[in-house]
C-alpha cells in the first residue's frame, strides 16, 4: 500500500492530507512563526538576510509570509496566488531582489518551506503525490499543458517517486462520496480562486468499495477573484485614475485601460511594479489631467497595498453573502475609500461571470445529456459558493433537499489522499502531456 500524500495547492489555501486510519484521512499540520495551521495562504515572502549571506534570502509562506509582509515594509517582496501564473505562457518569471525566479521556483520553493513547517507531521516516507488541478485554468488564455509541465517539474524536483493528477472536482466529489449510503449519480461544482469547476460522476458501491464511472467535466476560469476584481474595478479604480486623460501633442487620450486590470488583480501588484507598463504609467503623471490621481495609483502599487486591498474587498464581499449591503472600507484611498455596497449592485458587476459560470454549468449536463432531476446529489464546495447569486444557479435547477455543502477548504486534498491509496489511481488521474 502506498504512503500517499495529497496537495491541494490552491489559487488562495493550499493543503495537504494523508491516511490517518483506515478511511479516515487527516490534513498536515504546519507550525510556522504565524503559529498553528492545517490551511496555509498560498503566498510567499523574500526578505534579504545578510546573515546568510550577501545574495541570500530569508523565505517565509503562507500566515508568517503575510507577517514578514506587514512587519517590513520596503524591505519584503510579497508574492499571492501564485497558481494564476501557472497555465499563462507571458509570465516568464520575475525579478525577486535581483534573483529571477521562474513559476517552477517559487511552487518548489513554497512545498520546501511548508515541508519545514509540517516537522514531524510530514509523512515519511511519501511514495505517492496525487495533486489536484483545475479542468480550466485561469486566465485569459490559458495553456493547461504549459501549467502541468510546470506542476510536474516542481514536484519532480521535490524527489517524490510517484506523481499523480486528479481533477480538483472529482478529487472533492470522492471526498463527499465516502458518506453516499445509495449508488448516486454526483455533480460537484469546486469554486476556486481563479477557476470554477464541475464533475459528473456516478458512483456505485460493491462489497464496501466505492467504484466511479466519471460522466464529464467543465470548467471556466472565473471565481472568487474575479469578483474581487469587479469590486476593485467599480470602487477603487476610478479613484486613482480610471476613466481619466493625459494630454499628448495638444490632445486628450483616456489613460490606458490595460493599467487598471493589472490593478483589479490584487495578487499580481507585485509583479505588475516589476514591469514596463508600470515604468510607462509613472511617465503619465506630468501630463495627466488628474495628477493626483495617477500618484496615488502608483503609490499604492509601490507600497504593496495588494494584501490590505484584498482583505477589504473579501471583508465587504462576505458580507454581501449574508446582507443586502455592506461597507468597504480602504484606508489608503483616505475619504474616497469607505462606502456603501447594495447587493444588487455587486450582482449587476459580476453578470457577466456568473453568465459564463451558468455555461459552464449547462456545458456538462448537456454535453453528457444528463438532466436536472437525474443528478441524486449536487456538492458545493469552495468559498464563492456562499455568494448568494452564484447558489441561485444551482437552486434554480435542482431540488434543494439534493444541493449539499461543506468541506470547503479540505474536500480536495483529502480526496486526493483517499483517491492516492487506491490501486486503480490510473482511473482517477489526468495525463500529463509533453
Amino acid at each position: 500500500m502506498a504512503t500517499a500524500l495529497g496537495l491541494d495547492f490552491g489559487t488562495t489555501n493550499t493543503v495537504l492530507a494523508r491516511l490517518a486510519r483506515g478511511t479516515d484521512t487527516t490534513s498536515v499540520s504546519f507550525q510556522s512563526p504565524a503559529g498553528q495551521s492545517d490551511a496555509m495562504r498560498t503566498a510567499l515572502s523574500f526578505i534579504k538576510d545578510p546573515q546568510l549571506g550577501a545574495s541570500a534570502l530569508q523565505v517565509e509562506a503562507g500566515q508568517a509570509a503575510i507577517r514578514a509582509f506587514i512587519d517590513n515594509p520596503g524591505e519584503c517582496r510579497f508574492l499571492q496566488s501564485i497558481k494564476t501564473f501557472a497555465a499563462s505562457p507571458l509570465f516568464q518569471g520575475t525579478l525577486i531582489h535581483g534573483r529571477r525566479f521562474q513559476f517552477e521556483d517559487l511552487m518548489e520553493v513554497f512545498l520546501k518551506r511548508l515541508e519545514i513547517y509540517a516537522g514531524d507531521d510530514w509523512p515519511s516516507p511519501v511514495s505517492r503525490v496525487v495533486t489536484g488541478r483545475p479542468v480550466q485554468f485561469a486566465g485569459a488564455r490559458p495553456d493547461p499543458d504549459l501549467a502541468m509541465q510546470r506542476y510536474n517539474e516542481a514536484l519532480t524536483r521535490l524527489g517524490f517517486p510517484e506523481l499523480h493528477y486528479v481533477y480538483e472536482p472529482v478529487a472533492a466529489a470522492f471526498y463527499f462520496a465516502q458518506n453516499l449510503k445509495h449508488d448516486a449519480t454526483v455533480l460537484v461544482a469546486d469554486f476556486g480562486g481563479g477557476t470554477s469547476d464541475f464533475s459528473l460522476i456516478r458512483f456505485e458501491s460493491r462489497a464496501g468499495r466505492i467504484s466511479a464511472l466519471p460522466v464529464g467535466h467543465s470548467g471556466v476560469g472565473v471565481a472568487g477573484d474575479q469578483f474581487d476584481a469587479r469590486i476593485i474595478d467599480h470602487l477603487v479604480a476610478p479613484e486613482i485614475g480610471k476613466g481619466s486623460q493625459f494630454r499628448s501633442f495638444g490632445k486628450k487620450l483616456d489613460v490606458p485601460g490595460n493599467y487598471y486590470s493589472n490593478f483589479a488583480r490584487w495578487n499580481q501588484m507585485s509583479i505588475f511594479k516589476t514591469t514596463r507598463e508600470f515604468a510607462d504609467l509613472k511617465g503619465l503623471v506630468r501630463q495627466a489631467v488628474e495628477p493626483d490621481k495617477l500618484e496615488l495609483f502608483i503609490d499604492l502599487v509601490e507600497q504593496d497595498e495588494g494584501y490590505r486591498l484584498n482583505q477589504a474587498v473579501s471583508a465587504t464581499k462576505v458580507a454581501l453573502s449574508s446582507q443586502d449591503e455592506a461597507d468597504f472600507r480602504f484606508e489608503p484611498l483616505g475619504g474616497a475609500g469607505e462606502k456603501q455596497v447594495l447587493r444588487r449592485d455587486f450582482e449587476s458587476w459580476i453578470a457577466a461571470d456568473l453568465d459564463r459560470i451558468e455555461a459552464a454549468l449547462d456545458e456538462v449536463l448537456d454535453k453528457t445529456r444528463t438532466a436536472a432531476d437525474a443528478v441524486d446529489k449536487v456538492f458545493l464546495t469552495g468559498g464563492t459558493s456562499f455568494v448568494p447569486a452564484v447558489r441561485r444557479i444551482f437552486s434554480e435547477r435542482f431540488a434543494t433537499d439534493r444541493i449539499e455543502t461543506g468541506g470547503e477548504l479540505i474536500s480536495i486534498a483529502h480526496g486526493l489522499a483517499l483517491i492516492g491509496e487506491r490501486d486503480d489511481i490510473e482511473q482517477w488521474t489526468v495525463p500529463v502531456s509533453g
